[in-house]
């Protein structure tokens, strides 16, 4: 965890799980970059750096000369870690500021302490992950579109 964080996380698994959404509940549709673009709200070339490493994961597939992503599995047997993984970039959610003073009481210890405590929450946020699919959201997202 040794690099500064802007505290912000990214968006990119909120949009490949919608993606991922899409797609699963609806299999038989042509899913251009526009076509998920509409629903997502953003640009097509942002869907295509997420479905990028989707594929490159392993999670979505393309096929040669059709326009369309098909899941590689069913959605129940890919998590929301799965995706949280395949999409963000190395630990995107907690990070240390680089050099805190040695000197200083607070400082030489801070680390190694927080260290400890987001290790914690990491886990506890894999573990919340993990414990939900893609299915899982698609149909809560399918009741209550009525």
């Amino acid at each position: 965890m040794g690099s500064a964080s802007t505290g912000k996380l990214s968006t990119r698994t909120a949009m490949a799980v919608h993606i991922l959404t899409l797609v699963g509940a609806n299999p038989d549709v042509a899913h251009s970059s526009e076509w998920l673009a509409g629903s997502l709200g953003v640009h097509p070339v942002m869907v295509r750096q997420v479905t990028s490493r989707l594929r490159a994961a392993g999670l979505v597939e393309t096929r040669r000369g059709k326009a369309g992503l098909r899941l590689t599995r069913p959605a129940s047997a890919m998590t929301l870690l799965d995706v949280y993984r395949a999409v963000e970039d190395g630990d995107a959610l907690l990070a240390l500021h680089a050099r805190p003073n040695p000197s200083c009481p607070v400082g030489s210890g801070i680390q190694a302490v927080l260290e400890d405590v987001f290790e914690e929450a990491r886990t506890a946020f894999e573990r919340s992950l993990a414990a939900c699919t893609v299915a899982d959201v698609m149909a809560r997202v399918l009741s209550r579109a009525g």
